[in-house]
């Protein structure tokens, strides 16, 4: 449990750098947001494009790998939906807490899974968290968007900006090339993987700072009993279906180990522009991303140990 959590502590690190960067206005607020765009649309593709490319995919059970990872996004939002009556009527949350509560407890942060994943596992770790982007991001995105809506007494659920936005999706992109190439054994031009190595060598640590300068402490020191439900469901509930879907599949070793990474991380920042266009509550999405960032600190070295512990492989 020591050597995971000196391996992911220079990632916090970062994630705290960037908040502290943020708040002493060292670099300005506006200045952030463009920092974000080039990690979205250029950095993290190239990263996930290259170390897809140079991953022995063949060592992996793809199709058991790729099972458990829709099993347990079936299985969250199934709990989580059935949640909704009995906290609708015993804490008396409202709609658009909920919407929020779903997001929280469903989405992942990829930047950090890879990030851990690069740190502890190397690059055929980091292919498995790209074949997790490709399976989990176009699902995890329209069935948020739906649950928004189905929340919402404003929005409408257009089906030509959701298929656009997945159309032109970068992090997409970047897996589809890679895996593509690596699959179909294609030769890439040796500057052309420099150029890809170079750009992603940028991705994390700024994506990581970019993630710390979003983060609200002031809206997490505001809880909520709706705020516990999301941080609990994310980062302690999530990790336990995966792990029993991924024992239940056959899953075992170092595929196991980026499952229970995928899990246990904490939910997106985009979700929160999501909530704030389509009627959630974003003030309790960025209060729930901001604890849920804080205690993964703790709770990740923690669903790696007890894997280890009791499952052993890895």
């Amino acid at each position: 449990m020591i050597l995971v959590f000196e391996s992911i502590f220079p990632i916090f690190s970062i994630i705290l750098l960037g908040f502290a960067l943020r708040k002493s206005r060292f670099v300005p607020v506006e200045h952030w947001s463009v920092i974000e765009e080039l990690c979205y649309w250029v950095l993290f593709p190239a990263i996930l494009a290259e170390t897809i490319i140079k991953a022995d995919l063949n060592a992996v059970k793809l199709g058991s790998f790729t099972f458990a990872l829709l099993a347990t996004m079936l299985s969250m939002a199934c709990l989580t939906l059935a949640l909704w009556p009995i906290i609708k009527n015993i804490l008396g949350t409202n709609r658009k807490q909920f919407s929020t509560i779903y997001q929280t407890s469903t989405r992942w942060h990829g930047f950090i899974a890879l990030a851990i994943i690069l740190k502890l596992y190397g690059d055929t770790g980091a292919a498995l968290i790209g074949v997790a982007f490709a399976v989990m991001v176009p699902i995890l995105q329209i069935s948020n968007i739906i649950v928004l809506v189905a929340f919402s007494n404003d929005a409408r659920l257009d089906w030509r900006q959701i298929a656009r936005s997945l159309i032109i999706n970068p992090i997409i992109w970047g897996v589809l090339v890679g895996l593509s190439v690596n699959l179909l054994q294609l030769p890439v031009w040796n500057p052309i993987m420099s150029i890809l190595d170079l750009l992603g060598r940028g991705a994390l640590g700024l994506s990581l700072l970019a993630l710390g300068a979003g983060l609200s402490l002031q809206a997490a020191l505001k809880p909520s009993r709706e705020l516990l439900i999301g941080l609990i469901s994310k980062l302690f509930i999530s990790p336990a279906i995966m792990a029993a879907w991924a024992i239940w599949f056959g899953v075992s070793g170092l595929a196991f180990a980026v499952l229970l990474v995928c899990a246990a991380v904490p939910t997106a920042m985009n979700g929160y522009l999501l909530a704030k266009k389509m009627g959630g509550d974003a003030e309790l999405y960025a209060a729930t991303s901001t604890l849920q960032t804080v205690v993964s600190f703790f709770s990740i070295p923690l669903v790696l140990w007890c894997a280890e512990r009791y499952v052993g492989g890895f």
